[in-house]
């Protein structure tokens, strides 16, 4: 089990970096990016794959919301996504390579790999396998987490000398009623820490008091939150998790 760095718990994250919506600054943007470096943030950003077997740095798997253009991620070429333009801003979806390039190791850098199949089920290894490549000799903190627990198992084997961790929550049906409630009632629980070699979660903020979190947290697995937008929830939420992903405000830096 590979832990992750200090920074991690110590920096907050600033949420698909330091994006303010409705701006230049759009989620995941290298603007947004460049703002989380410049404020000495952590960033967390989100990965999907081209059709062309690239890691993209994009939340949705379809276009719609953040850009101008209509469609999934999945169907466009790496070079064809550099041309979509992201709403607000005159540059288009970057590759992880890019984004890796453009933080350096300066901050800690969180990946979430997006999961692929849809129902949380095997992945086949596709855009675990291009991360993995892009990640290969990058020298500084970083770490790789998704919500799909066979992705990160995926990871295990792709990346291990990474730290994985597995994102939670409390998996409530209004929340993903695209998952059928027998998926969601084992993913609720957490169950494939072991079998993913995975060293921390990143839990829904307001679901910490679950026992499976004390669980985890008392048997030395580190504990981050998702997503914290005030003061008062990274109170509430550090008396239990160990670090925040934010967005919405600025929180404090350690002195």
């Amino acid at each position: 089990m590979i832990r992750l760095d200090p920074a991690f718990l110590r920096v907050p994250l600033a949420h698909r970096a330091l994006h303010v919506p409705g701006s230049d600054r759009t989620e995941n943007s290298r603007a947004a990016i460049a703002a989380a470096i410049a404020h000495g943030y952590g960033i967390e950003i989100d990965v999907q794959m081209s059709s062309d077997g690239v890691a993209m740095v994009f939340h949705d798997d379809e276009l719609d919301r953040l850009t101008d253009d209509t469609g999934p991620v999945r169907a466009r070429s790496a070079a064809g996504l550099a041309a979509v333009r992201l709403k607000g801003l005159d540059e288009g979806i970057p590759t992880l390579a890019e984004v890796l390039s453009l933080v350096a190791g300066r901050v800690p850098l969180l990946v979430e790999v997006k999961d692929q199949h849809g129902q949380m089920g095997q992945t086949d290894g596709t855009l675990e396998a291009a991360v993995a490549r892009d990640l290969a000799g990058y020298d500084g903190p970083v770490a790789l987490m998704s919500f799909n627990p066979h992705s990160v198992i995926r990871l295990a084997d792709l990346a291990p000398d990474i730290p994985r961790g597995i994102v939670s929550c409390d998996y409530a049906a209004e929340h993903c009623p695209e998952l059928p409630a027998d998926v969601r009632d084992r993913l609720r629980a957490i169950p494939d820490m072991q079998a993913a070699r995975a060293s921390f979660i990143s839990h829904q903020w307001n679901d910490l008091d679950r026992p499976r979190v004390d669980e985890l947290k008392s048997a030395g697995i580190d504990v981050l939150c998702w997503t914290i937008r005030s003061e008062e929830a990274a109170r509430a939420s550090l008396k239990i998790a160990q670090n925040i992903t934010f967005e919405g405000y600025l929180p404090d830096l350690p002195a």
